[in-house]
């Protein structure tokens, strides 16, 4: 089969289908195709890509770390082809409001300084940002987008990954000259910890010890409702913080705040999605504008 004759697009889309909707069955009656013509597509594609995309079971499919990379690539270039077609059929500008939700951490630190640009780029659009860590409901909150961390579990909403980053464990300098810096595990029970006050998928610190990860709880005593009053409390020397990565860096770099136990980082990650409302029919110019510029232009 010659290059020309590939339907590139037509195969992401039904590759797309059978990861979203969980397996060849579902994906084929999305399509109106065969589960056999499903399975036989996605064959031809693992073999012309000479790799494999997803492990096959009898209950369940699991993409593969190849599988899990062209997925991600695969939504944006839809996306993409999308946007092109919409443009030239219609010459849509995106205008308008759009109201994001944001935590502070990320709203401070990540997009407050792509905000320029995007407003240059699209002048006829206002942004209204509001800061939380508090899991909102985008319909009452009357939210266009919000930025959320970790694994999603509401199904009515659509996401796009904007990316990953680590967390650090850090102190003041002058808290670590009053009380030590802790060089085991074992320490930390002689520190404060600062913890969040409200519910998280793990409630407490993963680190390593011994070759396995465990989870050290939080000291009770100091509690805060955001990641950003952390990091301040944390700099004014209120105790020790385990906070993402890109929110510590330039004060890590200008020695406001020194990494502890980094041996002990069992080095997992923390995802970051751009969620919005699945409602059906095509998104307004602006919010598709401002998801395709999140996705092009965060970095952690």
């Amino acid at each position: 089969m010659g290059r020309q004759d590939i339907n590139r697009s037509g195969e992401m889309e039904v590759f797309v289908s059978v990861v979203e909707r969980g397996g060849f069955s579902a994906a084929a009656t999305a399509r109106r195709m065969t589960p056999s013509a499903v399975s036989k597509l996605l064959t031809r594609l693992e073999t012309r890509l000479g790799a494999r995309l997803v492990n096959r079971s009898t209950r369940r499919l699991q993409l593969t770390p190849e599988g899990c990379a062209f997925y991600e690539r695969c939504i944006t270039i839809l996306a993409d082809i999308a946007e092109a077609e919409r443009q030239a059929s219609t010459g849509e500008q995106a205008s308008g409001r759009i109201r994001i939700n944001t935590s502070g951490s990320f709203g401070n630190h990540v997009l407050a300084p792509l905000v320029p640009t995007f407003m240059a780029l699209h002048p006829a659009v206002t942004l209204d940002i509001s800061h939380t860590d508090r899991i909102v409901d985008l319909m009452e909150e009357r939210a266009d987008v919000a930025i959320r961390a970790g694994p999603l579990k509401n199904s009515s909403l659509i996401a796009r990954k904007l990316g990953v980053t680590g967390k650090i464990i850090v102190a003041s300098p002058g808290y670590l000259s009053r009380h030590g810096k802790p060089r085991t595990i074992a320490d930390l029970r002689h520190h404060c910890r600062i913890g969040f006050s409200y519910a998280r998928a793990i409630e407490g610190w993963s680190l390593r010890e011994g070759g396995e990860t465990v989870t050290i709880p939080i000291t009770p005593g100091l509690q805060v409702g955001d990641g950003e009053s952390m990091r301040h409390l944390a700099l004014s020397g209120a105790g020790l913080a385990r906070l993402a990565a890109f929110t510590v860096r330039a004060d890590i770099d200008a020695g406001r705040l020194v990494p502890v136990l980094e041996e002990a980082n069992p080095g997992d990650l923390e995802e970051f999605y751009a969620v919005y409302m699945g409602q059906g029919g095509p998104l307004p110019a602006r919010i598709r504008a401002l998801l395709d510029f999140l996705v092009g232009h965060v970095r952690f």
